[in-house]
């Protein structure tokens, strides 16, 4: 599988990148719209696919660096999730018997847990793809919706949301 996600981030990233652009601009406002304790999940991959219709973002390799850029968004967002999550539940779990100290470990479980889930199941996203062009987009696609979705319920846990 690790070949695949090396094949795929390699894959992802135009040779003309530089002419392309992206920008994180319709996802933030849509998140900033839809306020506190609503559903966020319509946000999702509103700027990959503004950048996917511009010229240069409907080829493959067009389709990959917007997915993959907005990708990097949510995985940004995800990763500030987790680690607030995890130091907000170490502290909850200080004054607690070692017996019921167990918030921490299970963020980190679930979050181990996740990712082997999310890496799988978007691997076999692109295998119904059989090696074609289309198995990138369809990896990145998924990586961005799974991570943007897990970015989004760490954080409503965290805000008393989730």
């Amino acid at each position: 599988m690790r070949s695949f996600i090396a094949f795929v981030a390699l894959f992802a990233t135009p040779l003309a990148a530089q002419d392309m652009s992206f920008t994180p601009q319709a996802t933030e406002t849509c998140l900033l719209k839809s306020g506190h304790g609503r559903d966020k999940s319509a946000c999702i991959g509103l700027s990959a696919g503004q950048c996917m219709a511009t010229a240069d973002g409907q080829t493959t390799m067009g389709m990959g660096f917007c997915l993959d850029a907005e990708l990097g968004y949510w995985d940004e967002m995800l990763n500030s999730g987790y680690q607030q999550l995890r130091a907000a539940m170490q502290a909850s779990d200080t004054d607690l018997p070692t017996h019921l100290a167990i918030q921490a470990d299970g963020v980190r479980d679930m979050q181990r847990a996740w990712i082997a889930f999310r890496d799988a199941r978007c691997s076999f996203e692109a295998s119904q793809w059989q090696g074609g062009t289309g198995a990138s987009p369809a990896f990145l696609g998924c990586m961005m919706t799974m991570t943007a979705e897990q970015a989004l319920y760490l954080m409503g846990v965290l805000s008393g949301e989730g």
